[in-house]
Parts: structure tokens; sequence; C-alpha cells
């Protein structure tokens, strides 16, 4: 009956997810794809049908990680751009406890085993974002079976945003499975397993208990989308505790020292920032000094907050290239190394 019903519930969903909503549920309570309602909305939420998939979270490494200040940071490179990547793994890898590669809805790039396989070359502690988008349960199986083989940190699971307007038209956009499906497969790949949640994405309601249910498919760790205050964290974690998820949370801190930087996070559905703190460092005499200060003042509260045991310094950190961005991103992780 559970099977049944998680099959109805993804009747026109353009991302053929079972375990929904995504994160990209616009304000309105659009779909991220389509002008419709999202399918999910004023449903019940899926469970994860069965027993659970994995065992308790694992611990995180990482020189920071013993103390609970565990320090993860976007690894934002240009695409197709090997040397690019070395450096900016040379500048971010001294100073945090993991680098995180994401996926871009906007712009393809080299495969992702292939990129991990440059990281851990390079010296980083890899953390691998996995998309349902562009691959098949096939590839997906082969990407997850390749990135265990060269020993990654974990794998954040993701259904993956719609591809942007204009990026490749013509291709298709997969999605044979949605994240949940995908960190089952992750945890019984014996890979350490990530998901993210997005906590002011419509339903809110719903969200905490989602958490749990990704936790039963097999997730070790939840990596929350940018909320407006701490103390929204704040309440998630504790509606996802109540809820019974017991995996621990990695929260985003918004990374941005100029108006480029700062806007492109504002307009990502689901995603929320603290527009008075955004407008005060775009106005600052100094805005990538006041930017850092932002960030690491955000940082502090959110690894004050129970259940909270890192930081994922996410965005560009500066619209003068990614390696300036990765020095942006440095110089907040030193911070928050020095309060050890």
């Amino acid at each position: 009956m559970e099977r049944a019903s998680a099959t109805a519930e993804r009747l026109g969903c353009p991302k053929r997810m079972v375990f929904g909503p995504c994160g990209g549920v616009r304000d309105d309570e659009r779909c991220e794809l389509a002008q419709h309602r999202c399918v999910f909305l004023g449903r019940p939420l899926v469970r994860w049908p069965g027993p659970p998939v994995a065992p308790a979270p694992a611990p995180l490494g990482g020189p920071h990680s013993a103390a609970g200040r565990f320090v993860l940071a976007d690894l934002s490179v240009p695409p197709f751009d090997p040397a690019s990547l070395r450096r900016v793994v040379g500048v971010l890898e001294p100073v945090s406890d993991g680098l995180l590669v994401g996926e871009h809805a906007n712009r393809p790039d080299l495969p992702p085993t292939m990129v991990a396989a440059e990281v851990l070359d390079a010296g980083g502690r890899l953390w691998t974002t996995l998309a349902c988008r562009d691959r098949n349960r096939v590839v997906l199986e082969q990407e997850l079976a390749g990135l265990a083989a060269l020993g990654i940190e974990g794998v954040l699971c993701v259904t993956g945003d719609g591809r942007g307007p204009g990026v490749r038209p013509g291709a298709t956009q997969v999605f044979d499975l949605d994240g949940t499906r995908l960190a089952a497969l992750a945890a019984q790949a014996g890979l350490r397993v990530a998901v993210p949640e997005s906590p002011e994405a419509p339903p809110v309601g719903l969200r905490p208990a989602r958490v749990a249910e990704k936790q039963r498919a097999g997730a070790q760790l939840c990596v929350l989308n940018h909320v407006s205050t701490p103390a929204r964290v704040a309440e998630f974690v504790a509606a996802a505790r109540t809820a019974g998820a017991t995996l621990a949370f990695v929260a985003g801190v918004a990374v941005y020292t100029d108006e480029p930087s700062a806007r492109v996070l504002q307009r990502f559905p689901g995603l929320r920032l603290d527009g008075a703190v955004v407008e005060r460092v775009l106005a600052a005499p100094d805005p990538r000094a006041a930017g850092i200060a932002a960030a690491v003042t955000e940082a502090r509260e959110l690894l004050a907050i129970p259940g909270v045991v890192g930081v994922n310094l996410s965005g560009m950190g500066s619209a003068r290239g990614e390696d300036d961005g990765a020095r942006i991103k440095a110089a907040v992780a030193e911070q928050l190394r020095e309060d050890g």
C-alpha cells in the first residue's frame, strides 16, 4: 500500500519524484519547472517503506570536527578546468575539513568521478554532489561505484535543480530517481551519505519529517540550504528531532562580498538570506571585509545550535572569479579555525 501510494504521489511531478517535494517549490507554491501547484502540497508526507537502509550516523573527519566545528567549503571552479580546480583546492584544503563539489543546472562539467580523482590527487577531502537530472539509474549506480572505489569522504544525494533556460536545448532531463532513492543506493554502495533540505521552502511544516524519512533511506548527514536567520535553523533542527531524525546537520553560510555574489543566492527558490544583512554588507565602505565578517558571525551562531555539527561555506564569494571567491571562503574558514 505504501509503495502504491508513493507512485500515485509523483503523478504530475516533472522531476518524477516519489519522495517529494523538492527544495525548489516557489513561495507561491508553484512547481519549479511548471506553472501548476506542486503536486506534493496538501497531501500526506510520503514515508520510506520498510526498515532503515543504513545504521547510525558516521562521524565526520577533519581537523575541526572533533571540536564540533566541521567546516565544509563549496568548491566553485569553471567547468572543464582541472588547473583551476587544483588552484582552488590549494587555497581551501588547508583551512577546511572538506570540499563540496556542486552540480550546476546552468553548465555541464566533467563527470563526478573524474572531478573527484582530480580533487583527491590535489590533496582535498571531498564530498561530491550527485544529481539525478542528467543521469539515468544505471549511470548513477556507475558513479556511486566509482566514487566508493576512489574513497571520497561522502556523497550529497540530490534530485537536482531543473536545467536553466537555454542550457543545452533539446537535451532531456532524466530524473529516473529522486534524491531520497539515490541516498538509499549510495548507502548500499558503502558511501557516507548526505542529503539536502530547504527549511523555508513550502511546505515548511512537512520538511522536518522529510529529514527523518531521508535518514530511514540511508542519510547520515543533512546539509541545510540557506535560511533567513540562525533562529530558524534552530527551530528546524528541533522539529526534525521531534520527527525522529537523529542525524547531524551542517548549516549553510552565505558567503558574498559584492552585488553579484549576493544576488545570485537570492534568486534560487527555497533559499533565504537575511535581507538586512545583505544590504548592510553591500553598503559598507569595505564590502569585502563586511561580507567576511557577516559570514563568520553567521557561522558562529549556527555552530552554537544543538545538533548542528558544522557549516557549509556556500556561494560565489566574489564576482571577481573563482580564485578570489576561494580566497574569501578561506578567510572565513581561517577565522573559524582560530575559534578552536
